[in-house]
């Protein structure tokens, strides 16, 4: 099982999943944005999926015989500012690692995808069947990913899914593992840091047609995110079915709440200030995760807010300044 991008902050808890499950598990991860110390579970290989016959030389060594693949940059903003990046990183990339498994004749692909790819929702909650209109190049490469796979699997018999996460959050809760991102971007974390004294967290408008003013988002547990993609994979290979599901909760939570829930669990204040609306940031995202529950049997075992919360905090505080500290 060769796991790309298996340094990151979902692929290390997936490898730790897969490895739970009786997988025998390959990081491969450039170490861009992944950190050494979180492959705590599986072989390591340092290398760029950009580099065809290092994957080549890897996947023949290890004998792999699946893929799960998340590496790919995913800073929102940054797509924005350097579409470059995404599209030879997140695109040629991830060809790349499908060129190398048609070589090796490698047919079961598990994807790191994204609601990016829906763009600004019609209607929430989301279903797989909600037109796929990315606003930004991140969206846009994982998208094109996934258009990607039929062709792939019609000529060269690579069987898939892709996984269309929400908002990943929370750490691993066993203490083993969490995220750590240089500059981080996600609220959950941010609010955390901002309670015991780094910079205040930024409200990006409290005027959206919500019940509070603020967005609102899916959190969906980054455990459980690992825990579909085993289950994903045991499928595939059991009905040999391909196709794209949703990860999330189905409960939208709004940022107001997570400020709430990160002062409950912390028991300290959160200083914010509030900014202007941030362009294409949807009022309402979350998805219906019903698909995913019937064809693998999945069920978020940390659904709540405050759990999710609490799983970031115990992290945080053995982890002040993330791995190696």
């Amino acid at each position: 099982m060769l796991v790309t991008g298996g340094a990151g902050y979902i692929g290390s808890h997936a490898a730790k999943a897969l490895v739970r499950a009786g997988h025998r598990v390959v990081v491969y991860d450039n170490l861009a944005a992944g950190h050494r110390e979180a492959v705590k579970y599986g072989d390591f290989v340092q290398g760029d999926i950009l580099d065809f016959p290092m994957l080549q030389e890897t996947m023949k060594k290890y004998g792999v015989d699946a893929v799960i693949h998340f590496a790919a940059f995913l800073d929102v903003g940054e797509s924005v500012r350097e579409p470059a990046k995404y599209y030879v990183n997140n695109v040629a990339g991830a060809v790349n690692v499908l060129n190398a498994m048609a070589a090796n004749r490698i047919t079961a692909i598990v994807f790191s995808s994204t609601c990016a790819t829906y763009g600004e929702p019609v209607e929430t909650p989301i279903t797989e069947t909600h037109p796929q209109k990315p606003i930004n190049s991140y969206g846009e490469s994982k998208l094109a990913v996934e258009r990607a796979f039929p062709h792939y699997e019609r000529a060269y018999g690579i069987q898939w899914v892709a996984l269309r996460y929400f908002n990943a959050a929370g750490a691993d809760p066993e203490g083993e593992l969490g995220e750590h991102h240089d500059p981080e971007i996600h609220v959950i974390p941010r609010a955390i840091d901002a309670a015991h004294g780094a910079e205040g967290l930024k409200v990006f408008g409290d005027d959206y047609p919500t019940p509070d003013g603020t967005c609102l988002r899916d959190y969906i547990h980054v455990t459980d995110l690992a825990d579909a993609h085993v289950r994903a994979l045991q499928t595939l290979a059991s009905t040999g079915q391909s196709g794209a599901y949703n990860l999330g909760t189905g409960t939208p939570q709004s940022v107001r709440d997570v400020i709430n829930s990160v002062e409950r669990v912390t028991g300290k204040a959160v200083p914010w200030t509030l900014a202007p609306r941030r362009p294409g940031d949807p009022a309402i995202l979350y998805a219906s995760p019903d698909k995913a529950r019937a064809a693998f049997g999945w069920t978020p075992k940390y659904p709540a807010l405050d759990d999710i919360v609490r799983t970031a905090w115990v992290w945080r505080k053995a982890h002040p300044q993330g791995y190696g500290s």
